[in-house]
């Protein structure tokens, strides 16, 4: 009996040290995300600011009643520097999944970070066109669902993994029909992507958050806590992706234009 109620307790101690090391390792994903997001709306609005002038004396474009394009600003939106601001998160997001294997989780964070600051830049236009009023309501409205989607993708018993695939295709068509609406330029795709792409990303968010959670509780046992903090970092910019794709559709659907 004795050594049954040794064993109990072991099983206990250890199942409880899981439970503790996950909610640490969600609590730093959210950590990273949560300091990433603020890095990223941070630079959008800093650059914003040096894009845009009410000085009609430094202007090089207007772009609105007392509002005018800064030469910085002209070359940032109207040169064909708009295009390299334009797919270089993408770039980055690739570029740094493919070394994830061979860098540090202290480089990986590193880079994550610098994706944030390039990910403002890429968004920064956004206080050209929208009110700010109308980005911070949007926000919250983002910050709010993207809560209540992550909390049911954690708690349900629910296996949602199926759902990987399925949302996958849906951004690889996403991208591929922005893409062609680059040049198209029609508002009622514009409205299809963002409608559909908030569901999407609405998905990714519970999907995503789930197998953060069975990932650790797969590999935790096995104590590998570099290949964990990396896995953490991947896991925040995944969720990071979805708040940001999200919020920029909503925006798109709902935001009130200056």
């Amino acid at each position: 009996m004795a050594d049954v109620n040794t064993i109990r307790s072991a099983a206990g101690s250890r199942a409880a040290a899981i439970d503790e090391g996950l909610r640490t390792h969600m609590n730093k994903v959210y950590g990273t995300m949560s300091i990433g997001m603020l890095i990223t709306f941070a630079a959008a609005w800093a650059i914003s600011g040096l894009a845009v002038t009410t000085d009609p004396a430094a202007a090089v474009a207007q772009i609105g009643a007392d509002k005018y394009l800064t030469s910085f600003g002209s070359a940032l939106y109207m040169s064909p520097l708009k295009w390299v601001v334009m797919f270089a998160p993408l770039a980055f997001v690739f570029g740094l999944g493919a070394a994830m294997n061979r860098i540090s989780a202290a480089t990986a964070q590193t880079l994550f970070y610098a994706f944030a600051a390039v990910m403002g830049i890429s968004i920064s236009s956004i206080f050209l066109v929208f009110t700010g009023y109308s980005i911070i309501q949007i926000f919250l409205i983002t910050s709010i669902a993207f809560a209540g989607l992550s909390l049911w993708g954690y708690t349900t018993k629910k296996d949602i993994s199926g759902w990987g695939s399925f949302l996958i295709m849906g951004v690889i068509g996403l991208i591929v029909a922005s893409v062609v609406n680059i040049f198209l330029g029609s508002p009622a795709l514009v409205f299809a992507i963002s409608a559909i792409g908030v569901l999407i990303f609405a998905g990714l968010t519970a999907y995503d958050t789930q197998n953060i959670k069975n990932t650790y509780l797969a590999h935790a046992q096995h104590g590998d806590q570099e290949w964990l903090a990396k896995s953490g970092i991947m896991g925040a910019l995944s969720l990071y992706l979805n708040f940001i794709n999200m919020f920029m559709m909503l925006l798109q659907l709902f935001g009130n234009r200056e």
